[in-house]
């Protein structure tokens, strides 16, 4: 019994984590740099931050499907592919792809793989992930 209390508090702290203990603040600050390729914008059109269309609209980002933007039409083959398989950006799944998607898409797909988006170089990468999660259910 105590074991499953120990690892019940250690897995939450560990889930929850991802969005408590980050600087929603410093995320904002962090996610100026994204904004030359990425836009977050609501489904009823309000435009949170005006971005770039070079890459997908970051609203609902996280738990989303990779490849889950109906409106963006430009995603290369490795994350389409990944698509299909499952992915989903979790907040792991973001914070190994944002630093280098390149090397996490090959690592994913077993395959060299190819992307336009480039790496980011951001004070902590899970405050940028906590403040997309508050555009995302």
């Amino acid at each position: 019994m105590k074991k499953i209390a120990i690892a019940t508090v250690l897995f939450a702290l560990a889930g929850g984590a991802a969005y408590a203990a980050d600087d929603v603040a410093q995320g904002e600050k962090d996610f100026k740099k994204c904004k030359a390729c990425h836009s977050i914008i609501s489904p009823d059109g309000e435009k949170i931050v005006k971005g770039g269309v070079i890459g997908p609209n970051l609203f609902g980002v996280v738990g989303r499907p990779a490849g889950g933007d109906p409106e963006f039409g430009k995603y290369d083959d490795t994350m389409m592919e990944l698509a299909e398989g499952g992915l989903v950006w979790t907040p792991e799944n973001m914070a190994a792809y944002i630093p280098n998607a390149k090397d996490f898409l090959s690592e994913q797909s077993g395959e060299k793989a190819k992307t336009k988006m480039t790496p980011q170089k951001v004070k902590d990468v899970t405050d940028v992930i906590a403040y997309l999660a508050q555009f995302s259910e």
